[in-house]
């Protein structure tokens, strides 16, 4: 079966992450998607390396980073400085559904390619902006990239060991998280526009930003803070109220220790041979056990300490005690499960360049992913798709020659 969005064209005028995030899932599901990008140059991430993908004939050619973002694309090389250029992107604006653009507030207006400039030639089209702060606000003209929201947005003073330990300091993730939840945000948000134009025929302008989503995503430690009045701290690897529910130093390594409830708790203590804590009322039920974290942690911390990783998982999983090891990415994706769920793809570009890939995580069992094709060369797409739109070999010769397309 073609893909849900297999009807939906997408006009990809974002670089970097959160838009060809977003982009890039709606490919997965079907949609097709162009995306423009700057003859010469394209998306700034195609040459954010090492590593770079290999090219047939050995030579480095884009940044994996680019590939990460941008599977199931055609690429199309237009200058939107130039009238000629902009007019291209008018033109298809006005045959796409879904327009996604991540420049300054007020940036493509410039260009005619703002939402006000474009709804009257396409009133369906459902426009999606994302920018740092979003389109209203103090900070609206200000530029946002993922590490400064992070720290602006909370995550940070929350991640990382606590004040007065060593390398106690506040971390960012180790991935762009704000960007890549901008990023599967917006899906949503567009998603929801459609099924709003499929009843009414109307489109709409999206305001997404990259702070409200960082905010969005604190989830239980901003309720902590909004309830409780007191702002969340760094607990490491531990949890603020679950325990226990971090990480402990074993015999020759780490484990991931995560009791969420107490028949969890008696069942691990009685596999690590602390029987008696379960009965003792300090650390009883959870609440009694985060408040009286300190010790008990210290006597599971001995305890654990004696066994290797793989004895405590061998114990532990038969109990329905949830753990597991501290895989690194090689780890990873050499794991049975990951490997069971076909979380590695594979793909190609058509002269061969070996394009791997993360799998997308939806499972429709109706209309399941499929991944056309791997994320495009700078421009490969162009002279195709201006022939979509009528344009003769003429015509696209005289584009070429004056810059407005690569």
């Amino acid at each position: 079966m073609p893909g849900p969005f297999s009807h939906i064209r997408v006009l990809d005028l974002s670089r970097i992450l959160a838009g060809p995030w977003a982009a890039q899932c709606l490919a997965d599901l079907g949609a097709e998607v162009i995306k423009i990008e700057r003859p010469g140059e394209g998306d700034d991430t195609r040459g954010w390396g090492p590593p770079f993908l290999k090219t047939p004939s050995g030579e480095a050619g884009d940044a994996a980073y680019f590939a990460a973002a941008n599977r199931g694309k055609r690429s199309v090389t237009i200058d939107m400085a130039k009238a000629g250029g902009q007019a291209l992107i008018q033109r298809l604006a006005a045959q796409s559904d879904v327009l996604i653009e991540n420049f300054k507030v007020g940036g493509l207006k410039q260009y005619g390619l703002d939402y006000a400039s474009l709804a009257p030639l396409n009133p369906g089209l459902i426009y999606c902006s994302i920018t740092g702060f979003g389109q209203t606000g103090p900070y609206a003209r200000r530029a946002g990239y993922d590490f400064m929201i992070q720290a602006m947005g909370g995550i940070m003073s929350v991640t990382g060991q606590p004040d007065g330990t060593p390398g106690g300091e506040p971390l960012r993730c180790g991935v762009a998280f704000a960007d890549v939840f901008t990023g599967v945000y917006a899906t949503v948000a567009i998603a929801a526009a459609l099924t709003h134009r499929e009843r009414t025929g109307e489109g709409q302008h999206i305001d997404m930003a990259l702070l409200d989503c960082q905010v969005a995503v604190l989830a239980n430690q901003a309720l902590n803070y909004l309830v409780g009045g007191q702002a969340p701290g760094r607990h490491g690897n531990a949890h603020p109220n679950i325990v226990p529910y971090q990480t402990f130093a074993t015999a020759d390594g780490h484990l991931a220790l995560a009791v969420g409830n107490d028949r969890q708790f008696a069942a691990f203590c009685r596999i690590a041979g602390l029987p008696s804590l379960a009965a003792d009322p300090r650390f009883g039920t959870n609440r009694a056990r985060v408040a009286n974290r300190e010790a008990l942690v210290a006597m599971i911390a001995e305890a654990v300490a004696k066994r290797p990783t793989a004895a405590w998982i061998a114990e532990l999983e038969p109990a329905s005690v949830p753990c597991g090891p501290i895989n690194t990415i090689e780890q990873v994706f050499a794991d049975e499960q990951v490997k069971a769920r076909g979380l590695r793809i594979d793909l190609a570009r058509p002269d061969g360049t070996a394009v791997p890939g993360v799998a997308n995580p939806i499972r429709l069992s109706g209309t399941p992913v499929e991944y056309s094709r791997a994320a495009p060369a700078l421009g490969a797409d162009t002279d195709e798709m201006l022939a979509q739109l009528g344009l003769t070999s003429d015509e696209i010769g005289s584009l070429r020659q004056s810059g407005a397309i690569g």
